[in-house]
């Protein structure tokens, strides 16, 4: 677990507006430069960068090390770009943090090699109370996860994290390859990583609310998992027939026509607590096995969902983070399967419009950490406040 020291500034600049948001194309020419340029002079604490999968992730990372004097820099491939029009591809996405307004902390975690869990928790409840010591002005915080969408390792990481950040809310999203599910990469401060993650712990003047949101309900049609391997996230048999088949069957499909559209249309969610929560399907493997995004035990039971329409639950829970005041901006991970959703239903357009009047920005995923738990097909994220004038003063 490597640490950095927190990045922390009062620089006064002529408007109030607490973030700065950059975007560029994958093909555009000299895109650090116009990154810069649409960001401001601001000196930053923390910058954050979401590429499509058709960016040099190698290049990017490279130019942007040394583009952001005195800032940690973030990085991760996405499933798609959350952008100025909504649903995008082909973008790469800067979010910058100014240093009048934020301080935080980033760590990268070697997901192979990660020290026991008890260090990590001690360590992160030492930088959490450290960072508070540096930034008392700064009451507001959260702390913000990207992790490796392929690594299988963030129902653990996030219960140990969520150990050690207390009261600090956390949420995240997993790094995405498009719809390839081949390669994820990650960066911090110009390291390039796999089965990696990395964490920022972000104090601030602006008022801060972590949400999770989604547009499924339970129906009462149940399955039981009879046979699972937990740590491929496959599940061999449901009600002892083989998975994809009775999955297919519960569905009256064909088990040949099963794909990402499929999933994406008949969710699965089980109960914790008085909550439940997707167990979203990413394919069918060549034995006939479901392969999950999130873990999934044998003894399980999981319930079919159905969506209520998309638009107007998004419209409802946006609603709901600007019924006091409109949000500065809205940084989101979108579960690649609500994508997926919208466009099945027609609804991309739409949807994509709420997202942009909303400033939501940010990444499609392949998962979503809220808290302790890592969830499927949510829009989880934080909304950022604009600064008041005492917090200011």
């Amino acid at each position: 677990m490597n640490g950095a020291l927190p990045r922390s500034g009062r620089e006064e600049t002529a408007d109030k507006k607490a973030m700065r948001v950059a975007q560029v194309t994958c093909d555009q020419p000299n895109l650090m430069e116009e990154i810069r340029l649409q960001l401001g002079d601001d000196p930053f604490a923390l910058v954050c960068l979401f590429a499509a999968p058709c960016a040099d992730f190698k290049q990017l990372i490279e130019d942007a090390s040394g583009a952001f004097e005195g800032a940690d820099v973030l990085g991760c491939t996405t499933a798609g770009e959350l952008g100025a029009e909504g649903y995008e591809e082909g973008q790469i996405l800067c979010v910058g943090f100014p240093a009048r307004y934020f301080t935080s902390i980033t760590y990268a975690l070697d997901l192979l090699n990660m020290a026991d869990d008890q260090q990590i928790i001690d360590t992160l409840i030492q930088q959490r109370m450290a960072l508070a010591q540096t930034a008392p002005d700064r009451p507001h915080e959260f702390a913000f996860l990207l992790v490796d969408g392929l690594s299988m390792s963030e129902e653990s990481l996030t219960t140990v994290l969520a150990s050690g950040l207390g009261p600090m809310p956390l949420f995240g999203g997993s790094a995405g390859d498009g719809v390839n599910f081949k390669q994820t990469w990650l960066s911090h401060n110009g390291e390039i990583m796999e089965n990696a993650a990395v964490l920022a712990l972000v104090r601030s003047a602006c008022p801060v609310k972590v949400f999770s949101h989604d547009n499924l309900a339970p129906t009462e049609m149940r399955m039981v998992v009879t046979a699972a391997n937990p740590e491929a996230r496959t599940v061999q048999e449901i009600n002892a027939e083989p998975a994809a088949a009775e999955y297919a069957r519960l569905l009256g499909k064909d088990p040949n026509q099963l794909d990402p559209f499929t999933f994406a249309e008949h969710p699965v969610v089980v109960r914790l607590g008085d909550s439940h929560h997707v167990r979203a399907i990413q394919r069918v493997n060549e034995h006939g096995e479901l392969v999950f995004f999130s873990a999934i035990n044998e003894g399980m039971v999981l319930t079919l969902a159905e969506h209520q329409d998309i638009v107007e639950n998004l419209r409802e829970g946006l609603g709901k983070l600007s019924a006091e005041q409109e949000p500065d901006l809205i940084l989101g991970c979108d579960c690649i399967l609500r994508r997926i959703a919208a466009d099945q239903r027609q609804k991309t357009r739409e949807v994509s419009a709420l997202l942009s009047e909303n400033r939501v920005i940010g990444f499609s995923t392949y998962g979503e950490q809220f808290g302790a738990l890592h969830v499927n097909q949510t829009l989880t994220g934080v909304a950022i406040y604009p600064p008041t004038d005492n917090e200011v003063a």
